[in-house]
C-alpha cells in the first residue's frame, strides 16, 4: 500500500480513537468511509495506528491526557486488588499509556474455575453484563462488563473483566510485535503509577 494512504488512514483512525473512544478495528473501518476509500483498501496494522494515536495525543491532548491516564490506572489498580484472587493483568490503552477519559479498562483474569470470578462479583453485589468478545489470539472469550462512576473524570468508566483459563497465562505474557510486554500485573501497574511513567518498560 502507498505509504501516504496508510498514514492518512492511521491518522484518521487515531483521531476517532482519541476523540470518540473507538477501538482500533472500528476506527480503521470508519476511517475508510470518512476518506471515501474502497472497502477492500488494505488497513494499517494496530502498531501503526497506535503510533498515530501517540502523535495525536502529543499534538492535541498533552495538557489533559497524562492526568486522565493516571485516573484510569488508579481505577484499574483498584479493580485488580478487588479481583486479586484471579490473577488479574491489565492490557490495552491503560497499560500502554494511550488511554484518555473515553477509554475503557480491560483486565484479563486467569481463573482455575471460569465461574469463580462471576460468583465473586455476585457476592460483592456488583452489577455486570456477561457477553463474548474477541480475546487472546482472536479466540472468543467471556467478558464481564461493569460501569464504574469516576468523580475525577465526571463520567462512567467501562471496566471489562475477560475470563481465561489459568493455562492461558503463559502465552499471555509473550512480547508483542514491538517487543513490549503486552500486559502487566498489579505490581507492574503500581510501579508505573509510583514513577509517573506514561509507558510500560
Amino acid at each position: 500500500m502507498h505509504l501516504s494512504i496508510e498514514s492518512e488512514i492511521a491518522q484518521t483512525a487515531a483521531a476517532l480513537v482519541v476523540d470518540e473512544g473507538l477501538e482500533y478495528g472500528p476506527a480503521k473501518r470508519r476511517a475508510l468511509k470518512q476518506l471515501g476509500l474502497p472497502a477492500r483498501t488494505a488497513l494499517p496494522n494496530n502498531e501503526r495506528v497506535e503510533e498515530a494515536v501517540r502523535e495525536h495525543l502529543a499534538l492535541f491532548c498533552a495538557d489533559t491526557q497524562p492526568g486522565e491516564l493516571q485516573v484510569l490506572r488508579r481505577l484499574a489498580l483498584l479493580w485488580m486488588e478487588r479481583m486479586a484472587a484471579f490473577r488479574p493483568y491489565v492490557g490495552g490503552p491503560v497499560w500502554h499509556g494511550t488511554a484518555t477519559r473515553l477509554s475503557d479498562i480491560y483486565l484479563q483474569l486467569f481463573c482455575d474455575d471460569s465461574k469463580s470470578a462471576e460468583i465473586a462479583l455476585i457476592n460483592r453485589g456488583v452489577d455486570y453484563d456477561a457477553h463474548t468478545v474477541r480475546g487472546l489470539h482472536g479466540q472468543p472469550v467471556e467478558a464481564l462488563s461493569i460501569g464504574c462512576p469516576s468523580t475525577e473524570l465526571g463520567l462512567m468508566v467501562g471496566v471489562h473483566l475477560l475470563i481465561y483459563d489459568l493455562d492461558d497465562l503463559r502465552g499471555a505474557l509473550r512480547a508483542d510485535a514491538c517487543g513490549r510486554t503486552p500486559r502487566g500485573d498489579a505490581a507492574a501497574l503500581h510501579q508505573l503509577l509510583q514513577n509517573g511513567q506514561e509507558f510500560e518498560p
